[in-house]
């Protein structure tokens, strides 16, 4: 199942924190990233989904070496639609923020330079779409199918950051 299959079971699961609301709320701070960045939203959609990719490896890491609760710990800590540069520093050395500053750059055609203004935003902004499938009334149990599939995710690369975001997109405006 796709990672926005698993967000889509999340907002029609009660038990699970995913919303409408929520959502919405991300397909509104990509459009304000776009704005501010003066890039088209597939553009940050592409910057998202390159980002998504990092913070995978380093959910993944983090699994590996402090358990499923520490990788769930992080995600509802810097989860959010507001810059947080801490969710960046928490998650990536400086080094990597370079690399995927200047990957993005590679890849979008946007200045590194922006990129890197763009990364305390984005990265709570991937966390807030993985916290949609954690417990609601207890987030650190009961597993997270969102973050649980894209933490097992097949290793081939593709991360479904930004199919997501455009499907919640298109969803939102039904």
């Amino acid at each position: 199942m796709g990672l926005f299959d698993q967000i889509l079971g999340a907002v029609a699961n009660p038990n699970q924190q995913g919303s409408l609301g929520q959502l919405g709320s991300i397909v509104n701070t990509v459009q304000q990233m776009s704005d501010q960045s003066g890039a088209n939203p597939s553009t940050i959609q592409s910057v998202l989904s390159i980002v998504g990719g990092q913070v995978r490896s380093a959910l993944q890491q983090k699994q590996a070496t402090d358990g499923n609760e520490a990788a769930q710990t992080l995600v509802n800590q810097y989860a959010g639609t507001s810059s947080n540069s801490q969710a960046v520093d928490s998650l990536f050395s400086p080094d990597i923020q370079q690399q995927v500053a200047e990957v993005a750059a590679q890849r979008t055609g946007l200045d590194a330079g922006i990129v890197q203004q763009l990364l305390p935003v984005a990265v709570p902004l991937v966390l807030k779409f993985l916290q949609s499938g954690a417990n609601a009334q207890n987030p650190q149990t009961g597993g997270n199918s969102v973050l649980n599939s894209f933490l097992d995710a097949d290793g081939d690369g593709d991360v479904d950051i930004a199919d997501a975001i455009h499907m919640a997109s298109q969803h939102i405006r039904r």
